[in-house]
């Protein structure tokens, strides 16, 4: 196994980001913390990636910040705060570029999702989670606060009421209880989990794969914008779309197919 702090490969349009950190639970490190922001970069900008499967190593899937690497590298530091901060910066400004890229993203979760692992997990567009897996936020066991667009992503998945109770007490969600309150998209045998992760990924890249990823991407950005912007941007899209000799051919498919009723 590659030392690398995150795995990254593409094959046949599909990327794949794999946390790679086992040992400490998949915590991210400074160093898988500007590894994140370059390949979320990468990733967007590539013509060759049409979909995106995201899965980590061992047997957690991820624990948020590594806070024995971030007290390390703060300690005798005049400002540990900034220095905090600014590894903050570059993991949000990876989650940032990921979310609003036209590239939909899966997650295979096998295994406890804690603290700031909750915010990496919900840049995926689908959550595809083991019945192995928990969630859990553990950011008072260390005086700290939300962080990896937890704030945001976790109330936007499940709701205010349910993220505080989530982030202001100790409790931790089964699989079963994460797929009840809308965490997670699926919950599957731990046996099952990459493939049906794999199964997803390829019906993006097998179909509409670019009307897929602008669907993803318009969505996401919706949230985050006036309403008449996000119409204009719709209007733009699907006009675009239309154009698609992809497009063309399904509706002249179409077409005929009704055309024959």
């Amino acid at each position: 196994m590659s030392d690398d702090a995150i795995l990254f490969e593409v094959s046949d349009g599909l990327a794949r980001i794999t946390l790679n950190r086992p040992a400490r639970l998949n915590a991210v490190d400074p160093e898988a913390i500007a590894r994140w922001q370059v390949l979320a970069h990468e990733i967007a900008e590539r013509d060759d990636i049409g979909a995106v499967l995201f899965d980590a190593n061992g047997r957690a899937f991820c624990a948020g910040g590594d806070v024995v690497a971030m007290s390390q590298l703060a300690a005798g530091e005049p400002d540990a705060g900034a220095v905090i901060t600014g590894l903050a910066d570059r993991i949000h400004d990876g989650h940032r570029t990921l979310r609003e890229s036209a590239k939909p993203i899966v997650a295979a979760v096998q295994g406890p999702v804690a603290g700031g692992g909750l915010g990496f997990m919900l840049v995926a567009d689908l959550v595809i989670a083991s019945e192995h897996a928990t969630f859990a936020s553990r950011y008072a066991d260390v005086a700290l606060t939300p962080d990896c667009g937890v704030s945001t992503l976790l109330p936007e998945a499940i709701g205010t009421r349910r993220a505080l109770e989530l982030t202001l007490t100790s409790r931790t969600l089964s699989a079963t209880e994460a797929l009840d309150w809308g965490l997670v998209t699926e919950v599957v045998a731990p046996g099952a989990l990459e493939a049906r992760a794999r199964e997803i990924a390829a019906g993006w890249l097998a179909g509409a794969t670019g009307a897929f990823g602008q669907a993803k991407r318009l969505v996401r950005w919706g949230l985050e914008r006036p309403f008449a912007d996000a119409l204009d941007d719709e209007a733009r899209t699907i006009g675009a779309a239309f154009e698609t000799p992809q497009a063309q051919a399904a509706i002249s498919a179409f077409t005929a197919r009704s055309g024959s009723r």
